[in-house]
């Protein structure tokens, strides 16, 4: 979820380094093109995240892979000027972090190549998920990104009417992302992780829901 602080409140744009200097001590911020989004997610937002993150990293230790979660770090890309990602869900890949320049200072990449797996949950300011992100990420090289819809929120011309609670699996080939959509009781397919056995209900209905 990302909401836009006021613009009455923020100057604009913000420089990565200036977004650091107010923010980085608050993990509820990103930076887009020099605005500042306050991620403020809810209750059924986390949800959905924490069920995709445990099911993820049981992959990941069954497979025993050299892979890890971001906690509170940001993906600030070198090739942006203004923009500081904190993916809902970002799985790191270890070996890669040599090539990582400030990582030894700051939980912050800046290769797309350091991170093998990406979702977001979408809420209220969807078209980042879906237009924003969903470019970036595949020029970051990052090889699947997950848009995971659990309330129908994006617009129809991304998951048709009428809307329903949606998962879309981008898998990137040839430096674009190929986008599945999932639904109902539809069993996932995902590259990254080919033995998940779910079902795009089961990623994006929640408790509270049912």
């Amino acid at each position: 979820m990302t909401i836009a602080i006021d613009p009455a409140t923020q100057p604009k744009p913000l420089s990565v380094d200036e977004f650091l200097a107010r923010y980085s001590d608050n993990n509820r911020y990103e930076l887009i093109d020099g605005e500042v989004f306050d991620l403020e997610p809810t209750g059924l937002h986390e949800e959905v995240a924490a069920f995709i993150t445990t099911k993820i990293c049981v992959q990941i230790d069954k497979a025993n892979l050299p892979w890890f979660l971001l906690q509170r770090g940001l993906f600030r890309p070198t090739n942006t000027v203004g923009t500081a990602f904190r993916p809902d869900i970002a799985i790191v890949d270890q070996n890669e972090l040599t090539k990582e320049p400030l990582w030894q200072e700051q939980s912050i990449l800046t290769q797309g190549t350091s991170i093998k797996f990406v979702a977001e949950v979408v809420s209220s300011n969807w078209q980042n998920d879906y237009a924003r992100k969903l470019e970036d990420y595949a020029a970051f090289g990052i090889p699947e990104y997950w848009i995971a819809d659990y309330a129908g929120l994006g617009g129809t011309r991304h998951i048709g009417k009428p809307k329903r609670p949606t998962l879309s699996i981008c898998t990137l080939v040839d430096a674009e992302y190929e986008i599945q959509q999932f639904r109902g009781n539809q069993a996932i397919v995902s590259s990254t992780f080919p033995d998940l056995k779910l079902t795009a209900d089961q990623v994006l209905k929640v408790r509270s829901q049912i």
